[in-house]
């Protein structure tokens, strides 16, 4: 095994310490077989060679050649590892985003490859939700919004409405262009999003709508029954179960109410909507889920007093995510039958 150094702390040491080959192959490895039990990721069988020259295996159960890429977002990938490792420590660590063309200049890398690395790494970000929120007792803040790039830098400067939903990496979604509006009765894409206050977790998605049926369906899904959930005076939000204890606060008259307010979500949501307008400026409505991914993980897993996280822990949390997942050009850009 190569001998390392220390492990990074900042983006400089970070590009340092993944220039050498043979260290970043071995990080790698020990992330995805921490007790050195290499898997074929194609049948799952153990018995395999090893060819250390070009730092492939042989499953001896499959007869194929496999690599530390295969069954990862790295997978049929020709950029080298070292690359990888710094645009995964840039992203993850920027708090309001790091565009395609800054990947571009900063890594030597083609603007379309950077493009497409970064769809990848946001895939990696994205994490599947286990337990419900509110199962700490604290209450969850419910809101919805609505997001768009800035009208100057889309083509006839119009909005879009979603249509038909699909996951943002597998089928294009339709959206049809309508006429710039504000407010709820804006054809801007819908975005519903969830706060728990005891664990600080959010949730969001794009939604088609924003009516009683969605946002209900929405709300069962994610939050626990029994809990308490805080909203604006939105009228969608008045038929929740009676199991939930539903608290609201209108706007119109005031903000907050004692504990009642909605302002962690709004945080959120002027976080997203500052990268989005900001950094990534012209982003498609059917690539929205991934930006969300982006921006969820990266204020899911801030530094705080309780959980001072620091750049190499969120670095290596996103690594740990790349497994299992892969997202091919076609797929993306919607010529392909979805993801394989």
């Amino acid at each position: 095994m190569t001998k390392t150094l220390k492990k990074p702390v900042t983006l400089q040491e970070a590009i340092v310490y993944f220039s050498d080959a043979d260290r970043v192959f071995e990080y790698a490895r020990e992330l995805r077989w921490p007790d050195d039990n290499v898997i074929c990721p194609r049948c799952g069988h153990d018995k395999h060679s090893f060819l250390s020259t070009r730092k492939i295996w042989f499953c001896k159960g499959c007869k194929k050649q496999f690599t530390i890429k295969v069954g990862t977002i790295f997978e049929d990938s020709p950029l080298g590892m070292d690359k990888w490792m710094a645009a995964f420590w840039m992203i993850v660590n920027a708090k309001n985003g790091v565009s395609s063309y800054e990947i571009h200049r900063a890594l030597g890398v083609t603007q379309k490859s950077a493009w497409f690395m970064l769809h990848r790494i946001r895939l990696a970000m994205q994490k599947g939700n286990i337990q419900k929120l509110g199962g700490t007792g604290g209450p969850v803040e419910v809101d919805e919004t609505y997001v768009d790039g800035e009208g100057k830098n889309k083509h006839g400067g119009g909005s879009y409405v979603l249509k038909e939903s699909a996951n943002w990496y597998g089928k294009r979604r339709v959206f049809v262009k309508g006429e710039r509006k504000t407010g709820r009765g804006t054809e801007k894409t819908a975005v519903f999003g969830m706060l728990d206050r005891g664990t600080r977790e959010v949730r969001a998605e794009v939604v088609h709508n924003v009516n009683r049926e969605t946002l209900t369906n929405a709300i069962l899904e994610n939050v626990q029954r029994g809990s308490k959930i805080y909203s604006d005076a939105f009228q969608a939000y008045k038929s929740l179960p009676s199991d939930y204890i539903h608290k609201a606060v209108n706007h119109v008259k005031e903000y907050v109410r004692g504990d009642v307010h909605t302002n962690g979500l709004e945080n959120f949501w002027n976080l997203l909507k500052r990268t989005l307008r900001g950094t990534y400026v012209a982003v498609e409505p059917f690539h929205l889920d991934g930006y969300l991914d982006e921006q969820i993980f990266r204020f899911n897993n801030r530094a705080t007093k309780d959980n001072p996280l620091t750049d190499a822990d969120r670095f290596t949390l996103a690594m740990s995510q790349v497994m299992g997942k892969r997202l091919t050009y076609a797929a993306l850009t919607g010529k392909g039958q979805g993801a394989d």
